[in-house]
């Protein structure tokens, strides 16, 4: 009897220590913790992550040029970046490979205040500001051309990511890459009626905005294919329970509970994958071509080198 009871036991103590030992994974994101990430959030608030026997460390960067480059060193499992980059990483040969998606919708947008300013094309002669170059200058590049006009007909202005501050104080006329999301709702917040223009709808081909991307030597692993598993769950209960997900946020970090906040989650909601492992290898061919075509690449990289569906 006291052998059989100390058999049980043991195989009690087994299978508890089975079930809890949830395998490590480190996520990198691209910033700190946002609304961006609610699919990610709402995974870690319902147990989908540990259900699929997964103990998921989130970690916001110091620096955020770093997560990729921590994946591409095996320092990380999985990193938050944006398509465009990807492909910048794919011609420096970096062992970089979307696995999944966040955001399969571009979020940068040209935001002006000037009624008068009804398409890009109207920006003729106008001042433009913008934080980042080549991407930016390239798509901006492309929306005036489709619009009848050219880079040369405005002046580009560098405002080092103060964007809505810039057009706010008449600092510029417009501005690019400004989220639809966050720096749009941010000037309504503000009492301004801002006029946005999406770049997909000016020749800019559509591109996937966040994505998750993971070492080219760990794309088979199996805790890659759970964490995806638990994301589409995140997704999905995030779709069905908005309100309730946001109260769950705002509540866990009361320092991001802002109105701003709780107006880019409930904007975001739609632009986010409802398949998150799903890849359209035509979208990423043609911003890949858009890259090269525009001379910030050096070379046309297959797809199947940096993204895979699994």
């Amino acid at each position: 009897m006291i052998k059989k009871t100390l058999y049980g036991l043991i195989l009690g103590i087994a299978v508890a220590t089975q079930a809890n030992a949830a395998e490590k994974l480190t996520l990198m994101l691209d910033w700190y913790l946002n609304p961006d990430h609610a699919p990610i959030i709402v995974a870690e608030q319902i147990g989908a992550f540990k259900a699929e026997g997964l103990d998921v460390k989130i970690v916001p960067p110091s620096d955020p040029s770093l997560p990729p480059r921590m994946v591409a060193a095996k320092q990380a499992d999985l990193a938050i970046t944006y398509q465009p980059q990807l492909h910048f990483f794919a011609d420096q040969g970096l062992p970089l490979v979307r696995v999944g998606t966040l955001v399969n919708t571009p979020l940068d947008t040209i935001i002006t205040l000037d009624k008068s300013i009804t398409s890009p094309g109207k920006l003729k002669g106008k001042k433009i500001g913008s934080s980042v170059g080549g991407v930016e200058e390239a798509t901006l590049g492309t929306m005036l051309q489709h619009d009848g006009a050219s880079l040369s007909d405005v002046k580009l202005i560098n405002v080092n990511f103060q964007l809505t501050s810039a057009l706010m104080a008449g600092q510029v006329d417009a501005i690019i890459g400004g989220y639809r999301n966050i720096e749009a709702l941010e000037l309504k917040l503000a009492g301004k009626d801002p006029q946005v223009f999406n770049v997909e709808d000016y020749g800019v081909p559509a591109y996937d905005e966040l994505i998750i991307v993971a070492n080219r030597d760990e794309v088979a692993a199996p805790k890659i294919k759970k964490f995806l598993v638990a994301l589409q769950k995140g997704t999905d209960y995030l779709r069905a329970h908005p309100q309730e997900t946001w109260q769950a946020f705002a509540s866990t970090h009361p320092e991001l509970n802002t109105e701003l906040n709780k107006q880019a989650w409930m904007k975001s909601i739609p632009l986010f994958a409802s398949d998150p492992a799903k890849l359209d290898s035509k979208r990423y061919q043609a911003y890949e071509q858009f890259l090269f075509d525009n001379k910030l690449i050096k070379k046309i990289t297959p797809v199947e080198k940096y993204a895979v569906q699994l």
